[in-house]
């Protein structure tokens, strides 16, 4: 990990207790991301029929995000713990999906709460290019702000990130423009969209939260609010290296914090979506039925025998 002083970092590695702490938890988190979202696609996929889901387009796209953040980011951290840093291009690659992952993921989460106040689904002709339109701009917008410290070189190795973060070496206006460029379009205006249908809903003045209690969508309030505790630490170090004149970046507890947590996110999600009773049965069911076409014997004929 690297501490500051005076403007210059200093390293320091972990030791080897942390270190195997860190491995643990990343280990258990990317498990749990990979298994959960793998299950929860197949079980929309499949048993799409036996639970409701109105608003499946940003359950979807949330979804595919964690489980892209579980199967390259956190894997990724994971070996780099274990190889001792990460080397380009996979380098470059991974901060630019990282920051496209966080965007997709708040994205989808506005998205879904837009369609929950509004009480519009998924499906339908205008309402579903709008809806795709909005989930690919989250992803896309992602990308490009993503690429924008790979192409001007602001990207190294951070220990303490456990992965490939920016640094700031150069310019405090580089660095000021870029990140409230960032922020305002990728994260502060979904941000926004959720906080205000979030307190719509608790109103009562959206249209469809009040019918919605069987529908998947009831989990929302859940999804939000454990997105907004497991991304606190990340908005708090980003806060913390834009009110440092020198550019040093936050404590390197804080930016070890804000990974383990955003990983953390990806795992939840999935068990989030089984506190709805229909799609908790669902998985069940789909799991039993499975179990049971190895284990039962099947009758395959009936012979009637005269005596």
């Amino acid at each position: 990990m690297s501490e500051w002083s005076n403007g210059t970092a200093v390293e320091r590695s972990w030791t080897e207790v942390e270190k195997w702490v860190l491995v643990a938890v990343l280990g258990v988190e990317m498990a749990m991301g990979v298994v959960g979202n793998c299950l929860v696609l197949l079980v929309k996929v499949t048993c799409k029929g036996h639970f409701s889901c109105r608003y499946w387009l940003p359950f979807l796209s949330l979804t595919l995000s964690d489980l892209g953040c579980s199967l390259l980011i956190i894997s990724g951290s994971l070996l780099a713990m274990l190889t001792g840093g990460q080397r380009s291009p996979w380098c470059e690659v991974v901060s630019l999906l990282k920051f496209a992952f966080v965007t997709s993921s708040i994205g989808s989460i506005a998205i879904l709460c837009v369609q929950r106040v509004l009480g519009v689904a998924s499906m339908g002709s205008v309402f579903f290019v709008v809806i795709v339109t909005a989930c690919l701009t989250s992803w896309v917008s992602g990308v490009v702000f993503g690429s924008v410290p790979v192409v001007y070189t602001w990207i190294r190795y951070d220990p303490a990130e456990m992965l490939c973060a920016v640094f700031w070496e150069s310019s405090y206006s580089d660095l000021l423009v870029y990140i409230l460029c960032a922020f305002s379009i990728c994260i502060f205006l979904p941000f926004l969209l959720i906080l205000l249908c979030s307190l719509l809903s608790a109103a009562g003045c959206g249209r469809g939260c009040n019918s919605d209690e069987e529908d998947l969508s009831s989990v929302t309030p859940l999804l939000v609010a454990f997105y907004l505790l497991c991304y606190t630490p990340f908005a708090v170090s980003e806060l913390i290296l834009l009110g440092r004149l020198d550019l040093s970046p936050a404590p390197y507890w804080l930016r070890t914090l804000s990974s383990v947590m955003s990983y953390l996110d990806c795992g939840l999600n999935p068990l989030i979506y089984c506190s709805n009773q229909d799609f908790r049965e669902a998985g069940l069911a789909l799991l039993w039925t499975n179990r049971k076409s190895f284990s039962d014997p099947v009758l395959t004929g009936i012979t009637k025998l005269d005596f």
